[in-house]
């Protein structure tokens, strides 16, 4: 697999202040100094992980997927232009803006924009959260996942499929299609829902400790209208998370807990036992239709009993207690 992992997104939206406030308060990144008309926000060690554009749309703007080198740049570029995609190389100005060695960008067949590069740029001091948190689970797992609103899920998952090798984790087809992806030990880096609309879903950043995500809900209630999704557990990838609603209108999912799978051994599988093992109500929905079917999904799992496997219950608690010794 050429592309390792998801490493850093952009947004449009002329609503800079809005972002500054949600990206750093409820969300605790860092907001770097970028001057012009864009924000950008750090999350670890790297330069940058988000950036906001000036600009209308209020609307993914790009996805960056980082490879291994110049030599995988080249021979994707190679490889994607063979097969009819119009690859773009960009120029010094752009990689200089994006903060990496070099790029290339093209769009998928629902017209998002896709860019690949290598050769992050590392900051010179140390990250500094836009509120207290422990920091967020990045590195060999990238930023967290972006996922899409499309029309036609059969079209968009043969490109990312076939064309750039992402590999399906699993995928659900009620009560609306929905296909996961991985592209390295995190279950999900990126996902679309076969929504019939088209645009971006949400993304998703990890946090090193539950209560992160814990203070992060109680801040989101203190604004009304905020919480999209109430807190809950994912069935797939076992992440606790709420979703809260951005200035732009789409979601972020705040979680902790997230699967790790092995890509070497695992086998794609349809599931059919909804979303999330409890929580996630769809509170930015009207009573009814998908919100109801999605609950009465819970309301199921609860009935049989079905939860993640014990280990997964507590990968803070496990990892620490493993360290220590004690595994009473």
């Amino acid at each position: 697999m050429t592309i390792i992992s998801l490493g850093y997104l952009g947004v449009r939206s002329d609503r800079a202040e809005d972002w500054a406030q949600f990206a750093g308060g409820l969300l605790g990144m860092q907001q770097v100094d970028r001057g012009g008309q864009s924000l950008a926000f750090r999350m670890d060690d790297r330069r940058q992980r988000l950036v906001v554009s000036d600009e209308p749309g209020e609307t993914l703007a790009f996805m960056g997927w980082e490879v291994a080198d110049a030599d995988a740049l080249s021979a994707e570029a190679d490889r994607l232009s063979r097969a009819g995609v119009a690859v773009q190389a960009a120029d010094r100005a752009l990689a200089d803006r994006r903060l990496v060695t070099d790029l290339i960008w093209f769009h998928d067949p629902a017209g998002n924009r896709v860019e690949l590069f290598h050769g992050p740029m590392i900051a010179d001091e140390p990250f500094m959260p836009g509120r207290p948190i422990d920091g967020f689970l990045t590195g060999p797992l990238g930023m967290g996942h972006a996922v899409l609103h499309v029309r036609d899920a059969a079209a968009i998952m043969q490109f990312y499929r076939d064309l750039l090798g992402f590999r399906i984790s699993d995928y659900a087809l009620t009560p609306y299609p929905l296909y996961f992806f991985h592209v390295n030990g995190r279950h999900h880096s990126f996902a679309i829902v076969g929504s019939g609309q088209s645009g971006f879903h949400h993304f998703m950043v990890e946090y090193r400790n539950l209560d992160d995500v814990g203070q992060g809900y109680d801040l989101a209630q203190q604004d009304e209208g905020r919480v999209a999704f109430t807190l809950g557990r994912h069935t797939n990838d076992y992440m606790t998370s709420f979703y809260a609603h951005t200035p732009s209108g789409f979601f972020v999912e705040s979680g902790w807990g997230g699967r790790v799978i092995d890509p070497a051994s695992w086998e794609p599988h349809e599931t059919h036992v909804g979303p999330s093992f409890w929580g996630h109500e769809r509170v930015h929905l009207p009573e009814g239709g998908t919100r109801e079917k999605l609950r009465q999904m819970r309301l199921a799992a609860a009935a049989e009993g079905r939860r993640a496997p014990p280990l997964h219950a507590c990968p803070w608690l496990y990892d620490n207690r493993t360290r220590s010794g004690d595994m009473r």
